[in-house]
């Protein structure tokens, strides 16, 4: 008989390390290829220390001459917070009743429940690695009502659950984005209309400025980065080529070049909007050099000189990523685990609802050792 015991028993030893894998692997190949780790976390922080520049005791002379001065190596440390990230799924307490006589109904109603929360943790992890840590999805340049315009939809859906802000003061909290015009960039929310809206920004419930230092805190020019300054190390300054325009295999080697003589190491993965990955294949095409190569998760890609080449949803348009993955690591405090309460239970009656919730949850944070050693190309013509 199906009961909320065994339905506990259920998420803790049948779901638990599916649902890892597929989260860990099956968010974008991007992630995939990206270790994870549980060195250098100290506490609720990440603790890496890292090395830049060369050994400075190096040098030629005479045969009786002074021998080359001492020089140690260069070191900072990158510290950082590690991000909290959760996902929820709700099961009320009438489908469990309604399935109890019924295995076959209640594996049912746990997969889907289980594929829900799979699809949207992927989605929200997916976007975070292109993300500034900001939780910021959209920002609204124009509002009818609850008709709102947004500069860009790449990173909202349908049953999305957003705050509003107003620079940094929260204007409306837990709205749900009930449409998408996609064509339109547009999204309507749940609620009243929000008075002065345009200019505001969508941010994802409960997580501005709490999500993982993505690329595009990564690749920013100014500010700090794990708490060191950019203005006063170049190293922690990635390679841009600005300005592309069309995309040609010769712009493209020139970047993977200047990301090898500037940082000493070469790129090993690209990683590109829709657009540009099809002006480089109709570039790569009037050479017939197209080349398919499979990567970790099953995942398959174009390939550029041997170098992967994936398109991402998340991905700016006109942009392309050159990245040495070896660079970087998902740093936690363990994988994935299901909140439990004191009694080891991890569904639990929502109090004053006959609903039962479960949560899923990683303490992690995305580092990048190297900053010098990742590229960009902007502004390029999509096909």
């Amino acid at each position: 008989m199906v009961t909320t015991k065994t339905a506990d028993n259920a998420l803790k030893s049948y779901y638990l390390d599916a649902v890892s894998e597929q989260l860990n692997i099956g968010v974008s190949p991007l992630l995939a290829r990206i270790k994870k780790t549980t060195a250098d976390v100290w506490g609720r922080d990440v603790r890496k220390v890292v090395r830049f520049g060369i050994n400075g005791g190096i040098g030629a002379g005479t045969e009786d001459g002074a021998l080359p001065t001492a020089g140690g190596n260069n070191y900072a440390q990158f510290v950082s917070t590690l991000k909290n990230l959760y996902g929820t799924i709700e099961i009320s307490d009438k489908a469990i009743r309604a399935s109890a006589n019924n295995e076959g109904a209640f594996v049912n109603l746990l997969n889907a429940e289980m594929d829900g929360l799979v699809r949207s943790a992927s989605f929200n992890f997916g976007r975070m690695l292109f993300g500034d840590g900001s939780g910021v999805v959209g920002t609204i340049t124009a509002a009818t009502g609850t008709f709102l315009t947004l500069d860009d939809i790449s990173g909202v859906a349908e049953g999305m659950v957003v705050d509003v802000y107003s620079n940094d003061t929260l204007v409306a909290a837990g709205r749900t984005i009930t449409l998408v015009e996609a064509a339109e960039k547009s999204v309507v929310l749940s609620g009243d209309e929000i008075e002065g809206a345009q200019g505001m920004k969508l941010v994802v419930q409960n997580s501005y400025k709490m999500e993982l230092t993505g690329l595009k805190a990564i690749f920013a020019r100014t500010g700090s980065l794990y708490g060191v300054n950019r203005g006063n190390n170049s190293w922690m300054l990635p390679q841009l080529v600005s300005s592309v325009g069309e995309l040609t295999e010769q712009k493209l080697q020139y970047a993977l070049d200047l990301v090898e003589e500037r940082s000493g190491r070469a790129a090993n993965f690209i990683v590109c909007s829709w657009g540009v990955r099809r002006a480089l294949a109709n570039a790569l095409s009037k050479y017939k050099k197209i080349d398919g190569i499979e990567l970790e998760g099953g995942y398959r890609a174009i390939a550029f000189n041997g170098i992967p080449v994936v398109a991402d949803r998340f991905c700016p348009k006109g942009t392309l990523y050159l990245l040495n993955t070896d660079d970087f690591a998902l740093h936690q405090l363990c994988d994935w685990q299901w909140l439990e309460g004191d009694d080891g239970k991890v569904l639990r009656q929502v109090p004053g609802k006959p609903v039962y919730t479960a949560t899923l949850v990683k303490y992690a944070e995305l580092m990048c050792t190297r900053p010098c050693g990742q590229g960009m190309m902007q502004a390029i013509t999509e096909a």
